[in-house]
């Protein structure tokens, strides 16, 4: 890697505003076993903008729940601890860096566009095989964060990056690829850095940083990795969105194997995936 690049881009990440101290002591407080509605309650009910924020999703399309509810720690019994601290995480992310300054090379609303599928899809995957409901959200923050590394490059390097794409675009070679030739690093790399500076779990660390690696991952959960990899190259085949990658790598077969998934499988669920994007909407306008 290129010294001077990783300096310039560890510096804008210092920089980046950081999660609100809110969602950081929601984060903290989900890490003990012990944690309880009512505990999540009392720290999510001391900001009311996200207060108001984790209420408007519950009520959405998103979850389908036919009452309205009012009470927060009602909510929080219904959805549980796992799935609201998911809902913080993901509206904190998507107002943190949700600006068009951003990004210079990349068009922002097709990049969060392309997360979300990646995250709805993900999930819907995860559903499907029949997955434990309570980590179910996991596998969507995951998909909705694993290109996040893109947003320092795009700002710091946004020439080297329209080089990138067109590299990606001449040779038929994935996005990642074309990054490192024109960098000396990739969006998995960046992304690495932002995960450990917001303290992150190690789960989403590990889709973060190697959903073009698998091979390198020596994490625990690969199912969730896996997941990620094939509702990304899914949404990329579609052009769901736009990642600025127009030639994605094909899932090996460890990953179809080691999920019993496949393509076509997916295929077949392509008008429920889109259905479940547009109610996943929800989180980018909650964002503005």
């Amino acid at each position: 890697m290129d010294e001077r690049k990783v300096l310039i881009i560890r510096n804008y990440i210092e920089k980046m505003p950081s999660l609100p101290t809110t969602v950081s002591r929601i984060l903290e407080i989900c890490n003990s076993p012990q944690t309880s509605p009512t505990d999540l309650n009392k720290v999510i009910s001391l900001d009311p903008v996200l207060m108001g924020k984790v209420l408007k999703l519950i009520n959405s399309a998103y979850y389908g729940i036919s009452q309205e509810i009012t009470s927060l720690v009602r909510a929080i019994i219904m959805l549980g601890i796992n799935t609201v601290k998911n809902l913080a995480l993901s509206t904190a992310v998507l107002g943190t860096l949700g600006k068009k300054s951003d990004f210079q090379a990349l068009n922002m609303d097709g990049f969060w566009r392309h997360s979300l599928a990646v995250g709805v899809t993900a999930k819907l995957i995860a559903k499907s095989r029949k997955i434990d409901p309570r980590k179910l959200e996991d596998y969507f923050v995951a998909g909705l964060l694993h290109d996040i590394g893109k947003i320092p490059l795009n700002n710091r390097f946004s020439d080297e990056y329209i080089m990138a794409m067109s590299f990606s675009d001449r040779d038929r070679m994935s996005l990642n690829r074309a990054e490192t030739m024109a960098m000396g690093m990739d969006h998995g790399d960046v992304g690495r850095m932002i995960i450990e500076s917001w303290k992150l779990d190690d789960n989403i660390m590990g889709v973060v940083a190697f959903h073009h690696r698998p091979e390198e991952f020596t994490g625990t959960d690969k199912e969730l990795l896996y997941s990620v990899i094939l509702a990304n190259y899914f949404v990329n085949a579609y052009e769901i969105g736009f990642s600025g990658n127009r030639y994605p790598q094909k899932p090996g077969p460890e990953v179809i194997d080691a999920l019993g998934f496949s393509m076509e499988m997916l295929e077949d669920m392509e008008d429920i995936v889109i259905q479940e994007i547009k109610k996943a909407s929800i989180f980018l306008k909650l964002a503005e």
